[in-house]
């Protein structure tokens, strides 16, 4: 759970600070960039309350990458191929037996 929730603080700064670049003050209000960055810090939110073992957390999480998912089938099929390896692989880790003893012990 630990790089679980540490990949998911660093790729939501990262995607953040990234998608901050794209924000340009002299054109008008742009609610996408706003949409984006608040995706970016939902990641952030999953990776820290993951962490902290909370258990509603990883369940964000899953949903996080599923959102991507589904994103990702209106672009190539190789963002979508990966999107889907990679949301498999995360449900994998979160929802193993290993990892409902992590949160179900931190919620005690």
């Amino acid at each position: 759970m630990t790089i679980i929730g540490c990949l998911y603080i660093v790729m939501g700064a990262i995607g953040f600070a990234y998608h901050l670049t794209e924000f340009k003050a002299q054109h008008p209000f742009q609610y996408d960039i706003i949409w984006v960055g608040l995706v970016r810090l939902i990641a952030i939110v999953c990776g820290v309350y993951m962490l902290r073992g909370h258990n509603w957390a990883r369940w964000l999480a899953l949903a996080w990458i599923v959102y991507h998912v589904i994103l990702s089938a209106f672009h190539m099929l190789s963002e979508l191929a990966i999107h889907i390896l990679f949301c498999a692989i995360l449900a994998y880790f979160l929802f193993r037996p290993t990892a409902t003893r992590y949160f179900r012990a931190a919620g005690a």
